[in-house]
C-alpha cells in the first residue's frame, strides 16, 4: 500500500469533484432535459444524478442524496418516469457534460493532451473503488466509459464523487448527524452552501434549519451565535477524516505521483471552469 501525505486524497478528491458539479449548474444540462420532457429544475437533478439507479421512487433518492427534504422530492418523483426514461436522461446529461466542459475550458483544453492524462489517472483511481453499501457509485460504475477523453474524465470524476460521497453518508450517520444537521454544521465552517442556496434547493424551511441549529446547539456543537464550538469544529473534522478513510482505497491505488499530477490538472481545469463562469458567486458561504 502507498503511503500518501496527510490530507492528500482529499485534496485530489476537492480538486475533480467540481469538474464533475459544473453540469448540474449548467443551462445546458436543463435544456437537454428539457428536450426528454424534464422541465422543471429539481426534478431534472433528481433524474440525472438517480437515473443511473433506474426508474427509482423519491424514498430512493432522499435516501441515497440524503440532504434532500423527502417532501420536495416526492413533488418530482416517480412522476418525472412517466415523462421520460432513465437512459434518456443519461444520454441527455452526457449531451450536457460535453456541451458544458466545452463552454467552460474550452476547446484546446478538452483536446489537450493533459486532458487525456486526467483522463487515464482518473479511471486508475476508479480501479480501486467498490460497491459495497455504496449505492450510487456502484450504479454509475455499472455505466460505460465514454471514448472521448474529456466525458472520459467526467465519468471517472462521477465515479470518485459518488464513491467519496456514499462513504460520506455512513460517516454522517455514525456523527448521529441528520439531513438538516449535516448541512447547518457544513455551512457554520464556511466551506459549505450559503442558507440561501441550501434552502432554495434542498426543500427545507427556515425553521427546519433554525431547528436544526437549536439541537446542535444543544448538543454543544453551535453556540448561540450560531458558529461551531471547539466541539462542534473537532466533530466536523473527525467526520472529514473518518471519510477520507473511507475513501482512501482509489488514491492508494493510483500512488503519490499519480494522486499529486491528478490533483494538479484538475485544480488548472477548475480555475479555467471557475473563471468561465461555471459556478455560482454565492453558492458558499454562511450569508
Amino acid at each position: 500500500m502507498t503511503t500518501l501525505a496527510p490530507r492528500a486524497a482529499r485534496r485530489c478528491h476537492n480538486s475533480v469533484n467540481p469538474l464533475h458539479s459544473t453540469v448540474y449548474f449548467s443551462p445546458d444540462l436543463h435544456k437537454e432535459l428539457a428536450a426528454v420532457g424534464v422541465e422543471e429544475e429539481r426534478a431534472a437533478y433528481f433524474a440525472s444524478r438517480g437515473a443511473a439507479m433506474g426508474a427509482v421512487g423519491p424514498g430512493v433518492i432522499a435516501a441515497t442524496f440524503y440532504n434532500f427534504s423527502f417532501d420536495l422530492v416526492s413533488r418530482h418523483l416517480p412522476a418525472v418516469w412517466r415523462t421520460t426514461s432513465p437512459e434518456a436522461v443519461l444520454d441527455a446529461r452526457l449531451r450536457a457534460a460535453d456541451s458544458t466542459l466545452r463552454r467552460v475550458l474550452g476547446e484546446d483544453v478538452v483536446g489537450s493532451d493533459e486532458m487525456a492524462e486526467a483522463a487515464r489517472l482518473a479511471l486508475r483511481a476508479t480501479e480501486a473503488c467498490t460497491r459495497h453499501a455504496r449505492p450510487l457509485y456502484a450504479a454509475h460504475a455499472d455505466l460505460p466509459v465514454p471514448d472521448q477523453p474529456h466525458l472520459a474524465f467526467w465519468h471517472a470524476a462521477t465515479l470518485l464523487r459518488e464513491h467519496r460521497g456514499d462513504g460520506h453518508l455512513t460517516a454522517l450517520l455514525a456523527a448521529g448527524l441528520d439531513p438538516v444537521e449535516a448541512l447547518v454544521s457544513h455551512t457554520a465552517t464556511g466551506k459549505g452552501m450559503s442558507p440561501r442556496w441550501v434552502l432554495g434547493s434542498r426543500g427545507w424551511r427556515r425553521t427546519d434549519w433554525e431547528a436544526a441549529a437549536g439541537r446542535l446547539t444543544a448538543r454543544g456543537l453551535l453556540d448561540d451565535a450560531g458558529e461551531l464550538t471547539e466541539a462542534g469544529t473537532a466533530m466536523r473534522a473527525e467526520l472529514e477524516e473518518h471519510t477520507d478513510r473511507l475513501d482512501a482505497a482509489p488514491y492508494e491505488h493510483l500512488g503519490a505521483a499519480g494522486v499529486e499530477r491528478l490533483t494538479e490538472l484538475g485544480r488548472g481545469f477548475l480555475l479555467t471552469a471557475a473563471v468561465a463562469g461555471a459556478f455560482p458567486e454565492d453558492l458558499i458561504g454562511k450569508g
